[in-house]
């Protein structure tokens, strides 16, 4: 997945192109407003596209490019320049950079520029002949993760993944993507090339297990018109996935071994042994190693099996990867849709963190599709959760809440409220609120500080007419009527001179 570092230390410029960024591009884009915050960032993150601002006098901002080209000579680079400046290009160009864009920034040309640097960073990256680039900030082959949990696993993954021959064992509760795991091992190793065969083996009747696994010749049961190539034979060369292997009786474990150890099998009804250059990669969410005790599982398998474990962190052991995840399902799920799923409230976020995730990420995917499709208007909050997630909830964030999720859908739809340009002077500012938090703030009141600037960001930009604000905030207007009543921002209006229906 690629992503965006915007470094700019004009706020209010920042912010509008990120958020522009977010809905044409459809792409993370991380913020920082210096050079030295913006290297800060990098370190155990990787990104795809750096766009920068000069930072005249000292021109800060060409030798940010050059540190991060260092870093990752695939990084594509973009410089915000003064208009008119010819010098100041030639010494972007030369430092490494790719393009760059006059100042002030037309947000069209932006848009376009940084789809064609991302199109550069691309072809880059597919001519890399290192192989692939495992992306460890951002999960890879679709596995999403910022946690250390997460990285822990990539780092290992990515050893698994050198090796094409070594049995790998999956472990982890239902819904926390084994699969995942399991075709990432397969899509980096020597065997990518090959097939990748999945195969339930909970999925699949006991008598059908073993022709669905290895096959049969014709005759070797009634109804055998035909010889039937199994799984085994179809991973040739490639890599077999067997889930849920816990569930397998012992009888075909046995069989299973042979594969493991002799490198060949039997098609049921066959007589002559088949050669089988295959990577096993197995996965449960049973505790093996209790089943061996129980003597439900082989002991000499299990060994075989786990050369190399892997054990996938539940939800609940990695919540700050809560929100990066409702973000991907939101474009996922937002994609076609003529009214978007906006983003979460930082108090439903922390709803969800507080959670216990029994279903791990399905859950969650299943959690964000509903909304996606039942929740047509604004922002979710607490209150649109189902009941279960907001259950034993007491209104207090967690320490991994920060700030609200908003989408960075691509869909074109009513714009979020945090994707208003306004004024610096429009609106009240933000300074205070790390001092806020630092002091201990109440969340709930920085929730509602934060709903207040948006709605009067939303109320300048169109000014002062209350239903199309509403429009932009994605809101009814009788719903926006009401919180300007309870919130008193009337006075706001009054004071510029602007209050329209």
């Amino acid at each position: 997945m690629r992503s965006i570092l915007l470094v700019d230390n004009d706020r209010l410029g920042r912010e509008t192109l990120a958020v522009m960024l977010r809905k044409e591009i459809g792409c993370p884009v991380l913020e920082a407003d210096s050079p030295e915050e913006a290297l800060e960032s990098l370190d155990g993150q990787e990104i795809s596209l750096l766009i920068s601002d000069l930072f005249a006098p000292k021109d800060l901002g060409v030798e940010l490019v050059k540190a991060v080209l260092r870093k990752n000579p695939e990084v594509v680079s973009v410089v915000m320049l003064p208009a008119g400046n010819r010098e100041a290009v030639v010494k972007t160009l030369q430092a490494g950079a790719l393009f760059y864009l006059n100042k002030p920034t037309d947000l069209d040309e932006a848009i376009i520029v940084t789809a064609r640097s991302l199109e550069h960073y691309d072809l880059l990256v597919h001519k890399e002949k290192r192989g692939p680039k495992i992306r460890k900030t951002e999960g890879f082959h679709g596995i999403i993760g910022q946690s250390s949990a997460m990285q822990t696993l990539f780092n290992i993954i990515e050893r698994v993944a050198e090796d094409g021959e070594s049995t790998v064992l999956i472990q982890g509760e239902s819904g926390t993507g084994k699969e995942m795991v399991a075709k990432a091992v397969h899509a980096f190793s020597p065997r990518a090339g090959k097939n990748f065969v999945p195969l339930n083996c909970a999925a699949i009747p006991d008598d059908l297990l073993e022709s669905e696994l290895f096959g049969y010749v014709k005759g070797a049961f009634t109804g055998a018109n035909q010889s039937k190539q199994g799984r085994i034979q179809y991973a040739e060369g490639g890599t077999l996935f067997l889930d849920e292997i816990g569930d397998m009786k012992p009888a075909l474990q046995a069989k299973l071994l042979r594969v493991l150890q002799e490198k060949e099998f039997e098609p049921v009804g066959g007589l002559k042994p088949v050669r089988a250059d295959v990577r096993i990669v197995a996965a449960t969410h049973r505790n093996l190693e209790d089943s061996v005790k129980k003597g439900l599982f082989r002991e000499d398998l299990y060994y075989r099996l786990s050369v190399v474990p892997l054990q996938i962190p539940p939800l609940r052991e990695r919540k700050e990867d809560i929100a990066l995840l409702i973000e991907k399902f939101m474009q996922v799920y937002n994609r076609g849709r003529k009214r978007a799923l906006a983003g979460f409230t930082g108090e439903a976020l922390a709803a969800l963190q507080n959670y216990a995730w029994p279903g791990n990420v399905r859950e969650l995917e299943n959690l964000v599709q509903r909304l996606a499709i039942l929740h047509a208007e604004g922002l979710v909050s607490t209150a649109d959760l189902p009941e279960k997630y907001r259950a034993g909830f007491d209104g207090v964030a967690p320490e991994v809440v920060s700030a609200p999720v908003l989408s960075s859908n691509p869909v074109r739809s009513a714009a979020p409220a945090a994707q208003i340009p306004v004024r610096e002077a429009d609106a009240p500012s933000t300074d205070g609120e790390v001092e806020a938090l630092e002091n201990q703030a109440d969340f709930n009141t920085l929730v509602s500080d934060f709903e207040d600037r948006l709605i009067l960001q939303a109320l300048t930009r169109t000014g002062g007419n209350k239903k199309e604000a509403a429009e932009l905030l994605n809101l009814k207007r009788t719903t926006l009527l009401e919180k300007i009543k309870k919130k008193q921002l009337d006075s706001f209006l009054a004071r510029v001179g602007r209050n329209k229906d």
